[in-house]
């Protein structure tokens, strides 16, 4: 709609000043030349522009704004008390005796913000999951100051969206239209309304710039997937928010802030969840609480081009780089290194792996076309139900081994010790550790970094430094092999290139 308002005022102006000549006599009978008329045509457009646009965005702002909601959280955590490790340490213990270790709570305020929706003649809220974890009440504000207590409806922690019902009147509370995410384009009008650090109903406004980002939750549980990207102030109380095209349509729920990168304060960098996925788990939500996917048990990667001609498919295709124990892609015999190219006959790929398997049912057959060491072979699975996320994110990652090895293409490997290994989170020892990555080598320009785990080059298994040694030793230095390695606990591929 904001390209077809543009396109409409240029053609207006340019209609009614293109059959303006090179130079126009004006009233004191001068001769103004065409450049200057050019540059006031000019103004003229982007003035007509503004003016339109900021008519369109203040129309969003008052379709929407009224159904935004501030939210109040009461929760009851647990803590540790700061007198814990002084109880246990062993020279306490002696004069004290065994810890109590009794379990301690306190009262959590957080703040968020919602947006009202109309669903099955019901009026209900939309927020973070987040925003509501643990909640023991929860108070929602309109913008004319009503209020009301809210039950939770339903919450689900992977895509961090809840559904909340108020208890009262809301006969004169507004709803917000919820748009169709998969026509955002880059570039487009986004506005984002919430009550940031306390400060009721804020509107910033921004573009949208970029889609379908995955980042890492800030919990550290889990990923955020096919993010939008906005560059439209969102801060602290925003989360559960509603992020709005200049239609007033709400495209988003805002959710996540970038605030530094390795130290460096970083700003612009905002993330809202896609609201179409939203609305396909509303179903669920409001019916059951929960939201039911099915589930392979597996880690997969994107073959890049440099890695297509290794495993034989196309680049983008989707390799296993983890089996879970004790899942449906194990008790089917999947491989690491095997790359999944159809489920059930349709054409998949490492971006919509995740979304075909979660739309089917659990418990049901799917037939596997996999690619392994370049042979096509079908596998059937029997669905399960994907798990929690923190049971998901808390499976064991692979780990590493002690010893220290020479240096090759670039990298230092050195000995995992006991408090490395804790570091690192490893909870099994498999593999050699990098210690350091020499600045503009080819490990270097591949990605490689310090605390990689290192599984296996060219799919050869290394289970120590010698088996390093006896690896690499028979490689030239402009060798191109593909490293398997550990990063913040999971597996992944990095092929090295020339």
């Amino acid at each position: 709609m904001r390209k077809g308002w543009i396109l409409g005022i240029l053609l207006t102006l340019i209609l009614a000043t293109g059959a303006s000549i090179a130079w126009v006599e004006n009233q004191d009978g001068k001769i103004t030349i065409g450049t200057e008329v050019a540059l006031a045509q000019e103004t003229s457009v982007n003035q007509a522009i503004t003016d339109s646009g900021q008519s369109a965005i203040k129309q969003a702002i008052a379709n929407v704004g009224p159904a935004v909601v501030r939210i109040d959280v009461t929760a009851v955590v647990s803590f540790t008390s700061p007198f814990d490790n002084f109880f246990n340490d062993p020279f306490s213990r002696r004069f004290f005796g065994e810890p109590f270790n009794i379990p301690q709570e306190r009262e959590r305020r957080a703040l968020g913000s919602g947006v009202v929706i109309e669903y099955a003649g019901e009026k209900l809220v939309l927020t973070n999951a987040h925003v509501i974890d643990q909640a023991t009440t929860i108070r929602v504000t309109s913008l004319d100051g009503q209020t009301w207590t809210a039950q939770v409806v339903g919450s689900d922690t992977q895509l961090d969206i809840a559904v909340l019902r108020l208890e009262g009147d809301t006969t004169k509370l507004a709803t917000a239209e919820l748009g169709d995410s998969s026509n955002v384009e880059i570039g487009d009008w986004a506005i984002a309304i919430g009550s940031p650090i306390g400060l009721s109903y804020t509107v910033t406004l921004g573009i949208i710039s970029a889609l379908d980002r995955d980042i890492e939750k800030p919990s550290g549980i889990g990923r955020y997937e096919n993010l939008i990207q906005t560059d439209a102030a969102i801060n602290p109380g925003n989360s559960g928010g509603p992020l709005v095209n200049a239609s007033g349509q709400v495209i988003g729920i805002n959710t996540a802030i970038a605030r530094q990168s390795r130290g460096i304060a970083i700003e612009g960098i905002n993330f809202a969840i896609s609201i179409d996925p939203v609305k396909e788990v509303l179903d669920q939500l409001v019916a059951t609480g929960k939201v039911t996917r099915a589930y392979l048990g597996l880690w997969h990667q994107e073959v890049t081009a440099s890695m297509a001609e290794k495993f034989g498919v196309a680049p983008g295709a989707a390799v296993v780089v983890e089996v879970v124990s004790d899942t449906p892609a194990e008790a089917a015999g999947i491989q690491v290194g095997d790359v999944i190219t159809k489920i059930d006959g349709e054409v998949v790929n490492h971006d919509n792996l995740n979304n075909v398997i979660s739309a089917k049912s659990v418990g049901i057959a799917v037939d596997l076309e996999i690619v392994r060491d370049k042979e096509t072979i079908h596998v059937t699975v029997t669905l399960g139900e994907r798990p929690s996320e923190e049971e998901l994110y808390g499976s064991t990652a692979p780990g590493a081994t002690e010893s220290q090895a020479v240096m090759k293409f670039g990298l230092t490997i050195g000995e995992v010790t006991p408090s490395l290994a804790q570091r690192l989170g490893l909870h099994s020892y498999q593999g050699i550790v990098i210690i350091k990555v020499e600045s503009g080598s080819r490990a270097y320009w591949a990605g490689l970094e310090v605390d990689d785990v290192i599984l296996e080059i060219d799919r050869q298994k290394i289970a120590s430094v010698d088996d390093w040694n006896e690896i690499v030793s028979e490689m030239d230095e402009d060798a191109n092999p593909m490293f398997t390695i550990v990063r913040d606990g999971r597996t992944r591929f990095l092929p090295l290139e020339e």
